[in-house]
Parts: structure tokens; sequence; C-alpha cells
């Protein structure tokens, strides 16, 4: 059985390829306690002044549902990196969790630092998910911190969180043990708990689970019960990190089901989408679960990644989503089309708005490619605020869901070559009330595929290589007068490699040969411009590089 590394990052210069435990479609052992378990102990019933849990739900202090549509951000290791919790807000989002040090492995974050997070959070409009990174993978990484070391440095801090109990969610510690005897982590989770509590903190307090965060072998399933029971304000909720050992639909359901029968509170603190020499994913799983559940999510990690797998942003760029991240603010079930904002930052979801936006404007289309198409549309209007707006592909009566967007414009990617489509746009507000429909545009893509330009080159480097497997990167230059609006990259790898995994463009191989499309926002490059795509694959033991390109069709130069 193989062993898992940690799903979390290790040290400013390791790998953060998330950690995976164990063989795909393992059988999670253990059993939550029948549904009619309590989902909050007796006499705890008194009026909550902030975030808490309730029926197994997480709720804000005036009762309003509360669910997570976030990501994960890497402050300890990038403290520089000041305007990212605005341009995490800014695509939709209503929750960061943010990495912090308790000083075991990393520069400590002291509560000046901290107390500054937390207003940035606020001002921000985002509820906060602090947690301890120094405790992953506890018990098998020797490097790894206790839980008690962290609810001591938690306790540390008591001065500027208390008060922040509607806005401040207190992760203990990330991914607390690894695979070596994860039963172990019964006993520390709970007296951790109970230490904060005995400290007087009336925090939601979030508890991550063994196996490197992913739960495998079921233990936190067995035992979350008695965990939860344990603390008497009854203001604890389970996070579950999803990354290769959910591969499949079932495994996921199975999982998040459990605790939602068991009437106990859980949420994915963790995910990836981006397959990996482990295997891949089902995020498209995981987030519909989640939202078919209400069933709060945060994804891995907006930026910093050394292996930039999954990052969100490339580089901190909010401007440059990679093709993970504009799954995640732009997909079916993502942020844009599913967060609502917290009601306690005062017009966002409020629960007594029940006015609809109305329809927007008619939409019309531009930069229409083989494989792409750009919508723009007049603006909705709403007694409080628009959230967002959702494009759909009408097909007679049926409705597919095809972008969000949480401005007037999107760009809807995938499309099929000479083929008609026909679009429109709903909008929506902070409580969920949605309009009635846009009217249509007709689209109907490129038949002779895109034109390239008058010259390209391509630049292909290897990043990284590890036993069987390497990240590579392309570059596209465009070194004509003109844009280039939309492209497909031809190539053929000499030794046998594949790509696995691709960000910036979708590969599509045939043997040695590659071809790449082009994600919405690589498609266009700028005369003189550039577009980088970058990407995993497997090798054998040599590992040539491509020495031959065409741009649709156009022999390019090599860089």
């Amino acid at each position: 059985m193989r062993s898992a590394t940690s799903t979390a990052r290790q040290s400013p210069s390791a790998f953060l390829l998330k950690g995976l435990a164990a063989l795909l479609g393992v059988v999670l052992l253990g059993a939550l306690g029948p549904a009619a378990a309590q989902a909050r102990p007796a006499g705890t019933e008194a009026a909550e002044t902030g975030l808490h849990i309730s029926n197994g739900r997480l709720l804000e202090g005036n009762g309003n549902d509360f669910v997570m549509r976030g990501v994960n951000h890497a402050h300890t290791w990038y403290p520089g990196e000041t305007q990212s919790l605005a341009d995490i807000k800014a695509f939709g989002a209503n929750t960061v969790r943010v990495v912090l040090s308790d000083g075991h492995r990393w520069t400590r974050n002291g509560p000046e630092e901290v107390a500054g997070i937390v207003d940035d959070c606020k001002a921000n409009r985002l509820i906060c998910v602090l947690e301890v990174h120094d405790t992953t993978g506890y018990g098998e990484d020797a490097a790894a911190g206790t839980l008690d070391h962290a609810a001591d440095y938690w306790i540390s801090l008591k001065d500027v969180l208390a008060g922040e109990e509607d806005y401040v969610i207190i992760n203990i510690g990330n991914e607390p043990w690894g695979n070596t005897d994860p039963a172990g982590w019964t006993a520390p989770t709970t007296a951790a708990v109970q230490k904060l509590r005995g400290a007087g903190f009336a925090h939601t307090i979030m508890v991550d689970a063994p196996n490197w965060g992913q739960d495998w072998q079921g233990v936190m399933r067995a035992n979350a019960q008695a965990v939860y029971d344990a603390d008497t304000t009854g203001d604890l909720i389970f996070s579950i990190h999803m990354y290769s050992v959910y591969s499949s639909a079932q495994a996921v359901t199975d999982y998040l089901n459990a605790f939602v029968d068991a009437g106990l509170p859980i949420v994915i603190g963790e995910f990836g989408g981006p397959a990996d020499q482990w295997g891949d994913p089902d995020e498209d799983t995981m987030m519909a679960t989640a939202e078919q559940l209400d069933l709060g999510y945060l994804a891995w990690s907006w930026s910093g990644n050394t292996d930039p797998i999954l990052d969100l942003a490339i580089d901190f760029d909010p401007s440059r989503l990679s093709s993970w991240g504009e799954r995640i603010f732009h997909g079916a079930d993502g942020i844009a089309q599913t967060s609502r904002e917290a009601t306690v930052f005062g017009d966002g979801g409020d629960p007594d708005d029940t006015q609809a936006p109305t329809a927007p404007g008619t939409p019309a289309a531009s930069a229409v490619t083989a494989t792409s198409a750009t919508l723009n549309w007049p603006a909705a209007s709403d007694n409080v605020a628009i959230a967002g707006y959702d494009v759909v592909r009408v097909s007679g009566a049926t409705e597919t869901a095809a972008v969000s967007s949480t401005t007037t414009s999107a760009t809807v990617t995938g499309l099929t070559a000479d083929t008609a489509y026909v679009f429109a746009v709903y909008a929506r507000d902070a409580a969920g009330n949605r309009s009635a429909r846009s009217a249509t545009v007709s689209v109907t893509t490129d038949g002779s595929g895109p034109t390239p330009g008058t010259g390209c080159s391509v630049g292909y480097r290897v990043i990284g290589e590890w036993p069987g497997g390497f990240q590579g990167e392309i570059t596209i230059r465009n070194t004509g007068t003109t844009a280039i609006n939309g492209w497909n990259l031809s190539f053929a790898f000499a030794d046998g490699q594949t790509v696995s995994n691709m960000w910036g463009g979708t590969p599509t191989q045939n043997g040695s040969t590659v071809g790449v499309a082009p994600a919405g926002y690589t498609a266009t490059i700028g005369a003189n411009g550039s577009v980088t795509i970058g990407f995993t694959g497997t090798r054998n033991t040599t590992n040539t590089a491509p020495t031959a390109f065409t741009l649709s069709g156009s022999a390019c130069t090599t860089a």
C-alpha cells in the first residue's frame, strides 16, 4: 500500500503536489452513528453571537445558513502578498482559509500579524478560516508539531480573536496525522478542542482528518460522533481533504453523505482537481455534491505552489487564472455560480430579500473562434446588489450551464468548430434570487479554424523531473503584426512521453503527436505578445524535447 506525503505545502522549496494516501477505491472503514444522533449537545440552545453549528449546519449568529465557497491562501510563506484576499474576493469567494504557523516548523505568525489578517478578511467581506500548518502529517513526518502545541498557539492569540466569532473559524491544525497509526488522531484532537474551550474560546472550531487529511482508513468517520460530543458547545465542524483518494464519484458521495445522514457538520477543507501520478481527483462530483448537500468547499490553493499544478492564479496574478482556477471560479457549481456572501457584512445574502434581479440585456458575441466565443451583455439591476451572472447554452427547451461570471462578460470555451450555438444569461443576487432569462444570442463557431497571423515562435523547457514524470512549460509567441484570436498548437514527443495534466490549454494526444487548444484566457495572443502553457507528464529514461511546432498549421521557429 502506497504511503502518502503531505497534501499541503511542506516548505517553501518543497513540491506542493498534494500528497495522496493508499490505493484508489479503498473502502473507508468505520461508520458514523445513526442519523438520529444529536447534532448539538443538550443545554446549548441559547442565542448565539457568532458562527455556530445547529442541527449539523453552519449558521451565522442571526440563524442564516452559511455555506463556505472559497479557497486556501498560503500566507505564512508569502506574507508580502497582501493583495491576495482582495483578489480572491473579486472572483466571488465568501471564505478564505489562511495558512499560519505556530513557530514549530516555520516562522511564527504573531498576534499583531494575525489581527491584521482578520481585519483584511473583514475589509474584503470574507469569512476567515485560520489554520496552523505545522501539524501536517504528525506521526509520519518527523518535522510536524502536535495539536497540543497548536492549541497553545491559539490560546496565545486569544486577545486578538476574542469578539471575532462572527468572522473567524479556528482550524486547530492542518492534516494533524499521517498514515502511521491514524487511530492515534482521536484522543489529541478531542483534547485540543477541550483545551480551547477550557480557555474560553467560543468560536466554531474546525478539525482536520488523519491520513494527511483524506481519512482513507475511516478514523474520523468512525469517531466523529464521539469527538463532536466531547465539545460541550456543539460548535465543531469536521474537515475532509479530497485529492486522488477521491477519484470516483462513489467515494466522494459516500463520505459526504455519511456525515450528512448522521447530522454531523462537514466541509471539504481542501481539494484538488488536476491529475497526478497517484490518480485523478473527481472534482466535478466534489463540487456538485457540495452544492446538492449545501456543504462548504475550499479549493487548494490561490497561488505559490512550488509546482504550479494546483495554483488557481499563476504568480499571484488574478489576470492569469490557470485552467484549475477557471474551473473553480467560473465552472459548473463553481464559486461565481454558487457563492453567497455572509449576511454579517450587511447587504449580502439577506434571508428577507425575496426580490429577484431584472433580466440582463441581450448578450452580444465577439472574438468567435473555432472553439470559443466571448459574450458581453448589459447589466441587470437589483434592489440590493447583483452577485453574478450565469451563462447557459439553450437547445430547444433544454438549458446547459456554460460559464459563470461576476462581471458582464464571459468567454465560453470547449466549443466545436463550424457549429451553431444559442446562449442566454441569468442574473442572481447574494440571497440566491435568480432573474428571468435574457434574450438569446446565436453564435456559429469558425469552420476554417483560427488564423495565426504572420509568424510564431515556440519555446519549450523542462521545469523539473522525477522518476517516471516531469513538468514542462511551453511559451507561444506571436511574431506577427496582428493579434492571434484562437489557435491550435501541434508537436510530437520523441521518447514516448505523455501529457497527464495541462493548465492554460486543453491537450489531446494520439501516439506521440500532441495537440493543444487554448483556454479562454490564453486564446488571444497580441502582436509580439506571448502566452505560457504548463503541464505535467510521464516519461521513460530519456526525455528529449520536441524540436518542431506548428500553430494552426503554420510552422513556428523554436526559441
